[in-house]
């Protein structure tokens, strides 16, 4: 089984660096090492960030990564280059404004920064959030049927109601607590729930995920709420504790039930949720089946009103997989969606090898927009049945390094060497002196990957799922040639594109014998 993790959590710091950091860094060197600090609540100060200059000049030593929410007051945002998610300094991570972050050991931290809209006069969406936004956090999860719960769930804000069948709190006020962030909680059935902003320190008795004699037993969530670094009052403020990733816990082991455990103290509201909910639907709906004039499509606004398309990235020079770029080998192309374009991968390592690719210009998947990213995923599932039908697997990597613009490149592979692909893959990245890391099959990449940063990802047919962070000297034809191994495809000759050299007659053939074989599977004909 795989080691514990140790881990901190801190409440609101409020530009209290320099505390905070020291205080750490004695933790750390007594019972560490340490592999992260949380940081829930107000990370930065609005009218002083003396401290924070100090930490970005390295006055201040950061000694663990850290890992903050977003701001819940709009003066903050300007201590952070991308709300969306990014690197604020060496050490620091800022996460997002919600959403869920899975390390490389396996660990899933789910995250809600900000407060909930309409608990005060601000309604910025960089710092407030909506039923929408938690949403888009737990639905990914509760419509998986073998979801069993996150190892952590970080928000700023207390969950409504957290106290019933717990303990009191001593001082407490309505302003800092959630209905929303209740229902967040209840979905994902977090190990441990850790929120601040509230000012006090308050740890809940762990309460039942599940409901006595009503189904089968699951894990309990500890809620813990941490007090702002340095308070006068010498509340907590900095709680260690150790965890080993839920995926790798016995079952029995994850299901021991403590002698304080309490019921649930949540009930479900689906009020909170419904309109919005039905709103998203309605457009989806709209938004992948009405394709009677694609041209003519236009996004309204709530009040019917025609709205404006935002433009699309463009690239610097010339770009080979734009489709509207005149470098774009038409010929090759199979199918095209509202988003996406499916082609005939130039010098393919099979026939049928082809291309996922973003018709507008994008680099990656971590800096492509969800519409797009959901159009992939359903090409992907398309392509899976095709495949299938004609009893192969498939195999979709991605390699976001010198590389302009987005290609998941799909690689179909016969049954009979599937038993023994991820160990060939592996142990070959191990041949090139990289090791590639597992991450869960639910991990979203613009959470595990910050910015543009280069990488390789790689999706098997059983679902597992590989990345690896690209440093210098990484071989950029990897995934070709693993999947060319003897093991594998046997065809080591084709593991460059340019030995594969066809005619363009031939690679008309190929498309039209692809496109009639894929027309019955093809999401853009239906």
């Amino acid at each position: 089984m795989t080691e514990s993790l140790k881990i901190l959590v801190c409440g609101d710091v409020r530009g209290e660096f320099k505390t905070l950091f020291n205080r750490v860094d004695v933790v750390n060197r007594k019972t560490g090492p340490y592999a992260m600090l949380l940081s829930v609540g107000e990370f930065f100060n609005p009218h002083d960030d003396s401290e924070w200059q100090e930490v970005l000049s390295a006055l201040i030593k950061v000694p663990v990564p850290t890992y903050v929410l977003g701001p819940t007051m709009p003066e903050n945002k300007k201590y952070i280059t991308d709300i969306s998610g990014c690197e604020l300094t060496q050490n620091i991570t800022y996460l997002g404004r919600r959403g869920v972050y899975t390390f490389s050991s396996g660990l899933t931290v789910a995250y809600l920064g900000g407060l909930e809209k309409g608990s005060d006069n601000v309604s910025d969406p960089d710092v407030r959030f909506a039923s929408a936004d938690v949403d888009k956090v737990r639905l990914p999860f509760t419509s998986n049927k073998d979801f069993k719960g996150v190892d952590i769930l970080l928000t700023s804000q207390w969950p409504s109601g957290v106290e019933k069948y717990g303990n009191n709190v001593e001082e407490h006020s309505d302003v800092c607590c959630s209905s929303l962030v209740s229902q967040l909680a209840l979905s994902l059935k977090p190990r441990y729930h850790f929120s601040g902003f509230g000012g006090t320190s308050y740890e809940r008795p762990p309460y039942r995920n599940h409901r006595v004699l009503q189904g089968s037993a699951e894990h309990v969530t500890r809620f813990i709420a941490l007090a702002n670094v340095g308070n006068k009052e010498k509340q907590k403020y900095l709680y260690a504790f150790s965890i080993t990733p839920l995926k790798f816990v016995d079952a029995v082991e994850l299901k021991k039930q403590p002698k304080d455990v309490t019921e649930c103290p949540y009930t479900v509201d689906a009020s909170l949720f419904k309109s919005e909910t039905s709103e998203v639907e309605e457009k989806v709906q709209q938004f992948f089946y009405d394709q009677k004039s694609l041209e003519n499509r236009k996004r309204r606004d709530n009040t019917g009103h025609e709205r404006p398309q935002k433009k699309s990235a463009q690239p610097s020079g010339p770009c080979w997989f734009c489709l509207g770029s005149p470098e774009v080998e038409k010929h090759l192309v199979i199918s095209v969606g509202e988003h996406c374009y499916l082609a005939l991968a130039k010098g393919g390592l099979t026939p049928d090898h082809c291309l996922i690719i973003p018709i507008a210009h994008h680099q990656s998947t971590t800096s492509a927009p969800d519409d797009i990213l959901t159009e992939i995923e359903t090409f992907k599932s398309s392509l899976r049945k095709y495949f299938s039908s004609v009893r192969k697997e498939v195999v979709f990597f991605e390699r976001n390094y010198k590389t302009r613009h987005l290609q998941i490149q799909v690689v179909p592979i016969p049954r009979t060497v599937c038993q023994d692909l991820v160990d060939s893959v592996v142990n070959f990245a191990v041949s090139q002196n990289f090791e590639l890391a597992q991450i869960p099959q639910f991990s979203d990449l613009k959470q595990i990957v910050p910015g543009m940063a280069p990488y390789f990802y790689i999706e098997f047919p059983d679902g597992e799922k590989f990345l690896y962070r690209i440093k210098q000297g990484f071989p950029i034809q990897f995934g070709r040639e693993a999947l060319a191994l003897p093991s594998v495809l046997n065809m080591p000759d084709r593991a460059d594109w340019r030995n594969c050299k066809s005619t363009k007659e031939e690679e008309i053939q190929m498309v039209a014998e692809f496109r009639g074989g894929f027309k019955k599977f093809d999401i853009t004909l239906r």
